[in-house]
């Protein structure tokens, strides 16, 4: 599961998806904003938003009337607005060109936590038609040198923390720290470039997790990050539609969204630093360590009205004992991805967040699905536990079989995803695009779920699923119990072989601090919630966190020890 931006995705949080109240209809009738039309996308026909632009770069160049108004504040103390950003975007532009022979296809590739350079950068490079690469910041030197080889750059643009890792650099490097400066102030008076004609032109390159392999590079186009933007923009307007014009005015207005997501997934990237550029939002960076006091004093001290977190970032707040100790009143929005929510974390956020409450949205995607595939408001969440939600506007969701055939409703199987936000292409790997790319662009994202009355609910990672005995068991079922359990800090379920039953449940916990767990007393917990043969057969109590990828999802393999970590944790 993937993304929410900090408003949403959905952006900010949903109505429920169907009701009598819906203005979706209005929203995308013709001759309004957002107008919906049928149009050739790759060779098949697929519902697209009529009025579109057609090249990132309109973005930064429209951003600049936002003028004085704060775009990045960094948690070093740095603040640009949109006026100087638009400056820098350009002249580091012209750099790229002159200095680098950077032109229309070229990469560059982009390593650092969340920094203003990153995102100069970013821009940048797709303002020139080139492919800007969001190479993963917790990669250890042997996979960035995997990374780099992969993608072949022309330029490496980079913090001095990750070139430590990496000795003698093999393509030509810019340091973040001691040489952007000079590129920002390269041409000053430089005009912004007007990007690529073809709106299907690779943008960027993201690598996935490579959780189980090497990891893959999924390329995502200029028409596919602002289908993605355009999608977050109309289910904002749809969930402030209901609202007294006095009211919806007053939510219109640009907020100050916490990014904490790295950029090199699409959370921080789209959901977050695209859309918030997109619509004059201020974006305040948080790239350090997270840490629970430090967050929520960032918060505080930037009056934060936004924030997207992932589950396991989500247990660490409530869990936390000073949590209530900040003022966290400014926050009207929270949204959620990367993984399922368990509905008692949902109840806990807004306790945490008592103005948040009734306005929080968990998105459904993929990087492969360039985002947002499907969108669960407040009310899904709170009359549908589980679910995931409907599709969002532009995006078709299915449910098919083995044998590829869609399955009815209830009927469990792998989600499909056909959009005008999938990915291009794996980077030069046609065999596993072909694998996960249909000839009519239907995107197999290798997770189980079901559909239910139009929303649709993932049960597990096809890789992550345990049967015992001709039983399904589904991890983050499990899961849920036991992170809810007030002495439990985390946990993750795996299967391991059983001679008869074929695999059993595993669970790896890790107290609290200060807290003590007993196996016996957590299955006995469990056995009191879930069916018998949901029961984990085997305990394994540690008191070391999990290992995850930097988007906070758990690395089973590294954390049963079938695999060595391959990641530098910040």
């Amino acid at each position: 599961m993937a993304i929410s931006t900090p408003g949403s995705v959905p952006a900010p949080a949903s109505s429920a998806s169907g009701s009598a109240a819906d203005p979706m209809a209005a929203l995308t009738a013709p001759g309004s904003p957002f107008e919906l039309a049928e149009e050739d996308v790759l060779g098949v026909t697929m519902r697209v938003l009529a009025h579109r632009r057609r090249s990132l770069a309109s973005f930064v160049a429209d951003s600049a009337a936002f003028g004085d108004r704060e775009y990045l504040v960094h948690d070093d103390g740095t603040r640009w607005t949109y006026a100087e950003h638009a400056r820098a975007v350009a002249s580091v532009a012209c750099a790229l060109r002159e200095r680098y022979g950077v032109g229309p296809g070229d990469r560059v590739a982009l390593l650092s936590n969340n920094r203003p350079e990153w995102l100069v950068t970013f821009w940048a490079t797709v303002a020139l038609g080139a492919v800007a690469v969001g190479m993963n910041g917790w990669w250890a030197g042997d996979e960035i040198r995997y990374g780099l080889a992969d993608c072949e750059p022309k330029v490496l643009v980079a913090d001095r923390r990750r070139l430590e890792r990496l000795p003698e650099p093999p393509v030509p490097v810019v340091e973040m720290e001691s040489g952007f400066a000079d590129l920002v102030g390269y041409a000053p008076d430089a005009e912004l470039p007007a990007g690529p004609d073809d709106e299907d032109a690779a943008a960027v390159i993201l690598y996935t997790s490579g959780t189980t392999g090497r990891p893959k590079g999924a390329v995502l186009t200029h028409r596919n990050v602002i289908a993605m933007q355009n999608v977050q923009a109309l289910l904002a307007a749809r969930g402030i539609a209901h609202l007294p014009e006095e009211r919806r005015a007053a939510a219109a207005r640009p907020g100050r969204w916490l990014v904490n997501s790295p950029f090199f997934h699409v959370s921080g990237l789209l959901a977050g630093a695209v859309a918030a550029l997109a619509d004059g939002h201020t974006m305040v960076l948080y790239s350090g360590r997270f840490d629970v006091p430090s967050v929520l004093a960032t918060i505080e001290r930037e009056r934060c009205t936004n924030w997207s977190l992932v589950p396991t970032v989500g247990w660490r707040v409530v869990n936390h004992p000073d949590s209530g100790a900040f003022d966290l009143s400014s926050v009207t929005r929270l949204g959620g991805g990367s993984a399922s929510f368990a509905p008692e974390l949902i109840t806990r956020l807004q306790q945490v967040f008592p103005h948040a409450k009734g306005a929080m949205g968990v998105g459904y995607g993929l990087t492969e699905s360039g985002g947002v595939a499907t969108s669960a408001g407040a009310a899904q969440l709170e009359s549908m536990p589980g679910a995931i939600g409907a599709a969002v506007p532009t995006v078709q969701v299915e449910v098919h079989g083995e044998d590829g055939q869609r399955l009815a409703d209830g009927e469990e199987g792998e989600i499909w995803i056909r959009s005008p936000l999938v990915m291009l292409e794996y980077w030069r790997n046609a065999e596993a695009t072909a694998k996960s790319i249909t000839p009519d662009r239907w995107l197999r994202t290798g997770d189980l779920g079901y559909a239910r009355d139009g929303q649709f609910f993932m049960a597990t990672r096809r890789s992550d699923l345990i049967l015992r005995g001709g039983e399904n068991i589904y991890p983050a079922e499990i899961e849920h119990c036991l992170d809810a359990h007030p002495d439990v800090a985390e946990s993750v379920v795996v299967g391991v072989p059983h001679h008869d039953l074929g695999e059993e449940a595993k669970a790896i916990v890790v107290p609290r601090p200060g807290a003590e767990l007993e196996s016996e007393a957590l299955a006995a917990y469990v056995r009191e919630r879930l069916a018998y043969y949901k029961v984990p057969t085997h305990w394994e109590i540690r008191t070391t966190p999990l290992p995850r990828t930097p988007t906070g999802k758990v690395i089973r393999a590294v954390a049963t020890g079938a695999k060595a970590a391959d990641l530098v944790e910040e």
